[in-house]
């Protein structure tokens, strides 16, 4: 480990926190060397304990959508942080975050703040048992949706099974009321539906997925996989949860649910990340009938001390305000001109890639066919991901230390920020094929 201050404090932390990180991508495990210890963050950059400038292309996983300091959200969070850090009662700000939040997304009728996007995914779980009766969740090979014990299941054999343990820790038992389906597979979900329908209290799907790179759900004669999954939930008497944690107000103003969210809607959704502003939010909503079930007017317990910090709706609201056409205008513009920046200078190095979105989210794929599933991603040249990531990072860009996560840009990423990519794509192309600089 070559020594810098980086490294000096990653070896501190290894010896007080395991592997030295407290959320396991940062640990640079499948891209190698060590991480940069971030010190301080502005517009789209980065800024390390070794006085290095990055452009950020990963945003804090998606709620920089403004980017970083932005000044009226750090205005809004100061005046916030003078009048109180918490309060464990009812405050303002949490009134008017949900009401946007409720304003934006057409199916909410009702919206409860949590304190991170798996508490939000763990708690719908919890509201659509209890509202159906039933014990089996569905979820898709490669969706993640937080830490919860029931959603961190592997498929196990055949097309569609109960699934077997995802992580050391959680229990058989748990994991055999999930069922693992391979995304996008319609006719999977049918036989499953067919066969246990009656069992299934919820399928949860991402409403696209970002977390093994980003997977656009695929029409079939005109019905988007979202609302095949919606009605099939529906005649079977389960339920639809659309998890939006990550594409909610990102993919669009209104999440994924705006780009095609026509003639159907989801029973249950989640949120975070942006919804925040940086600050530690989740939110779960759907229909007053359901949401009514959570304590103390039903039966459904669910708590927080921290949720609805003020802080944190204080960075939500600000982040909302800041969030009109013209942003999200900004942010196209700037996601589209960044993939045809990478796919041409990976295409001029013969590197066979992919790229896919999902509204102003993209992901590379470093294969030579689209991804559909799990499968297809893993399914990826990984070593060259892993070369063009170091060679960017080098070059002074930083990329998500991942071959299976979205990149995020923001409204601070402007021309000249772009350009700076586009001095370093080239040798980073270069470095995917496997050729020297």
């Amino acid at each position: 480990m070559t020594h810098s201050a980086s490294s000096d404090l990653f070896t501190r932390a290894q010896q007080v926190t395991p592997s030295g990180v407290n959320s396991p991508v940062r640990a640079f495990g499948s891209v190698g060397g060590t991480p940069p210890f971030i010190t301080s963050a502005s517009g789209a950059m980065l800024h390390d304990a070794d006085g290095r400038e990055f452009v950020d292309l990963v945003g804090s996983w998606g709620p920089m959508i403004l980017g970083h300091a932005n000044e009226q959200v750090v205005e809004a969070v100061q005046e916030a942080a003078g009048r109180g850090l918490s309060f464990g009662a009812p405050q303002p700000g949490e009134v008017s975050l949900v009401e946007e939040v409720v304003r934006r997304v057409r199916p909410l009728e009702q919206v409860r703040l949590v304190n991170s996007g798996t508490e939000a995914t763990m708690s719908a779980l919890r509201v659509a048992r209890a509202a159906t009766g039933r014990d089996v969740i569905v979820k898709f090979a490669g969706s993640y949706h937080g830490h919860v014990d029931a959603l961190l299941a592997e498929a196990g054999s055949g097309v569609a099974t109960f699934a077997m343990p995802g992580s050391a820790g959680v229990t058989e038992a748990t994991a055999r009321d999930t069922v693992v389906v391979p995304y996008g597979d319609r006719e999977a979900v049918s036989a499953l539906f067919a066969e246990r329908g009656s069992e299934i209290a919820a399928v949860i799907t991402e409403a696209a997925p970002a977390n093994m790179g980003v997977v656009p759900p695929q029409e079939v004669d005109g019905i988007g996989f979202n609302r095949f999954l919606a009605e099939t939930a529906h005649a079977a008497g389960a339920l639809m949860i659309s998890d939006e944690v990550l594409t909610g107000f990102r993919a669009s103003a209104e999440g994924y649910y705006g780009i095609d969210g026509e003639g159907w809607a989801p029973d249950l959704m989640t949120f975070g990340k942006v919804i925040g502003g940086g600050l530690p939010v989740g939110a779960f909503g759907g229909r007053a009938e359901l949401m009514g079930l959570l304590a103390p007017a039903g039966p459904v317990y669910q708590a927080g001390t921290l949720s609805g910090n003020p802080l944190a709706t204080a960075a939500g609201l600000a982040t909302f305000a800041g969030l009109d056409e013209a942003a999200y205008e900004t942010i196209a513009a700037a996601s589209t001109r960044l993939q045809q920046l990478v796919g041409d200078a990976l295409s001029a190095a013969g590197v066979p890639h992919v790229i896919q979105t999902a509204g102003t989210l993209f992901s590379v794929f470093f294969r030579d066919a689209p991804v559909g599933s799990y499968t297809d991603a893993k399914a990826q040249d990984t070593e060259a991901f892993t070369r063009f990531f170091n060679s960017l990072l080098e070059a002074g860009i930083y990329l998500p230390p991942s071959a299976f996560e979205a990149w995020f840009v923001s409204t601070a990423h402007t021309d000249a920020v772009l350009d700076r990519i586009a001095e370093a794509l080239p040798a980073a192309a270069k470095a995917a094929a496997g050729a020297a600089s």
